[in-house]
């Protein structure tokens, strides 16, 4: 005889909750308790537009900070003393006979809980006790607002911490600006009923449309064939075409809804049923989209899959003199391309002609995509390009994509460990040119610190005097002169970096011609000058720039030419453009209505 299989977590029978939206305007909420969810729960109450009161026994200094500053703002009365039963009959609204509306127990281990969650089933009054399902009559969601938009998610008590997680998993695959086109739809809807009158309520009244109520699907007329013939089906023809419209658009595109849209849908004429990308509104400044992306330290590989997909989708691509070569045959030949002209002299101009370009792409309706080297908010001017868009208007248009950046990518490909134990705790990544060229402030030496320093190496000899000897503005704040050696020093407090710290020029990291020379700081600048140059580089100052690499004896430098860095002698065959979305302005072709 053998025993009988267990049967699995999956089969066992669950009780599910009934979910409801309460509309609570003008309700009154009993809140027990004076702690943190005391304030959770009256700030919820007030959003619903209840009347949250407060009974505690807790003096007014004790009282949890947010509770005491709802209190003082007049929002929420407060009831210095403990709860008495006849608080539930008589503190509600007259118009209830004063019963209140709502009970939350915020604490399960208050000891009228038991007490006061019977006394309120048995008048049915509902109630809420934190961490006591057994005890309440309704539960509260996790709740996801945008809007008029409410997503919530329950998992019944027994999910601990899991509803909020995927709470916000479900939030962060929907689009942006989807509240706010329920809000535009629902305007649509309550004029197109207003202006259909008669018509409209018949709709209503065959079942072919469930208007407002959110818990029923589609009914089997939803798709039914209309003819030229029916005649009353032709005065309902907006109403059909706003709800195929809230069905069948891509959520994406739904988000995006333009006043062009809603013209189309109201006119309702057989071209505009057909319309799959109706024209940009010229009202509107903000049909466009800018993309701030990141093409990482050189190598195309090293580019995020979310860059990538941008590469393909954009309308418009304005990429910055360093973005490789490498990364620009990504791009579709289809796709118009301009290179930042940032020749010496010519860099702010340089910045502005893109910007200009990017505004006028965005206004026309365009993705546009503004490629840089690195990642954009590492020294590529990228929060100022965003501040540019922002005061235009457009701040809700641009989107930013991190990049791997070369100041910590660099030295890694050149075998540097930017930290390492024993060795360097700390890192510092530095400009090596203020704004209009100015030299920025250096660093003082650390014994344990790694400096990145990004556009430095083409005034290497100032930095490395900067580095190793005061400025003649530090001079001047002291009113020393340094003098004799030692003279003047102990008012200069600044440590200087020793002139045998190890350093390395890391040029066209990740790229086939990468180059890396490794010396010191006495011998760098000779060596630049000797070895040339091969931008864009950086150079990297450290103890850790010999944790790997023990120098060679008599040898004042080493250069190490090439880039196998991603050899990893696989032979994988990645389709990345699998999967890739059209992006913004999708062409998804929107069904027509017979």
């Amino acid at each position: 005889m053998t025993s009988p299989t267990p049967s699995p977590v999956s089969a066992i029978p669950y009780t599910t909750a009934l979910l409801t939206a309460q509309h609570c305007r003008g309700h009154t909420h009993l809140i027990l308790g004076s702690n943190p969810l005391a304030a959770s729960r009256a700030t919820q109450s007030l959003a619903a537009g209840a009347k949250p009161i407060l009974i505690s026994p807790t003096p007014a200094a004790d009282l949890h900070y947010a509770v005491a500053a709802h209190i003082a703002s007049g929002v929420v009365a407060h009831h210095a003393r403990s709860f008495r039963d006849d608080d539930v009959f008589s503190l509600g609204r007259p118009e209830v006979d004063c019963v209140v509306d709502a009970v939350f127990i915020t604490s399960a281990r208050d000891p009228l809980a038991q007490t006061v969650a019977a006394l309120c089933r048995r008048h049915r009054i509902p109630v809420n006790v934190v961490d006591a399902p057994a005890l309440c009559s309704f539960s509260l969601l996790s709740v996801h607002v945008d809007g008029p938009l409410q997503i919530g998610v329950t998992t019944n008590g027994r999910g601990c911490k899991l509803a909020s997680r995927i709470r916000r998993e479900v939030a962060a695959a929907l689009p942006a600006g989807l509240g706010s086109a329920c809000a535009r739809l629902g305007d649509v809807r309550r004029r197109v009923v207003e202006e259909d009158g008669k018509a409209r309520r018949q709709v209503v009244e065959n079942g072919e449309d469930e208007g407002v109520d959110d818990s029923v699907d589609q009914t089997a007329a939803f798709n039914k064939l209309v003819t030229d013939a029916d005649a009353d089906a032709a005065k309902t023809r907006r109403m059909r075409w706003l709800a195929q419209v809230c069905e069948y658009w891509p959520l994406k595109r739904l988000a995006a809804i333009t006043n062009a849209d809603v013209a189309a849908i109201l006119k309702s004429s057989p071209d505009a049923a057909r319309v799959s990308n109706p024209s940009p509104d010229p009202t509107a400044a903000t049909t466009g989209r800018i993309i701030l992306a990141g093409s990482g330290p050189g190598h195309p590989d090293l580019l995020t899959r979310a860059t990538h997909k941008a590469i393909l989708a954009a309308d418009l691509i304005l990429a910055d003199k360093l973005v490789p070569a490498g990364v620009l045959d990504l791009i579709p030949r289809r796709t118009p391309v301009s290179i930042a002209r940032k020749f010496p002299g010519n860099a702010d101009r340089a910045q502005e002609e893109l910007l200009e370009q990017a505004l006028a792409g965005v206004r026309r309706g365009q993705t546009v995509l503004r490629l840089k080297q690195g990642d954009p908010f590492v020294y590529g001017r990228g929060g100022e390009e965003v501040a540019f868009f922002a005061a235009r208007g457009l701040a809700d248009r641009v989107t930013v994509l991190p990049g791997i950046t070369s100041s910590l990518s660099a030295p890694l490909f050149a075998g540097i460990p930017a930290t390492q134990r024993d060795v360097a705790d700390q890192v510092l990544v530095c400009t090596g040119t203020g704004k209009k060229g100015k030299a920025p402030a250096p660093p003082e030496y650390v014994t344990s610190r790694t400096v990145v320093f990004l556009m430095a190496l083409h005034r290497i000899a100032g930095l490395v005097a900067e580095l190793t000897e005061y400025t003649t503005e530090e001079r001047g704040e002291t009113g020393e002169s340094l003098g004799p050696e030692g003279e003047g020093r102990s008012t200069l407090t600044r440590p200087l970096w020793p002139p045998g710290t190890p350093c390395a020029v890391v040029e066209r990291a990740s790229c086939p011609d990468q180059r890396v020379i490794r010396t010191t700081l006495k011998f760098v600048v000779e060596a630049i000058e000797q070895e040339g140059s091969r931008p864009p580089g950086l150079l990297v100052v450290g103890k850790a720039c010999e944790a790997l690499y023990a120098p060679e004896k008599g040898r004042s430098w080493v250069v190490e030419d090439g880039f196998k860095g991603l050899d990893l002698g696989l032979d994988l065959d990645l389709n990345l453009d699998e999967g890739v979305p059209n992006g913004v302005g999708d062409r998804t072709a929107i069904p027509t209505i017979s």
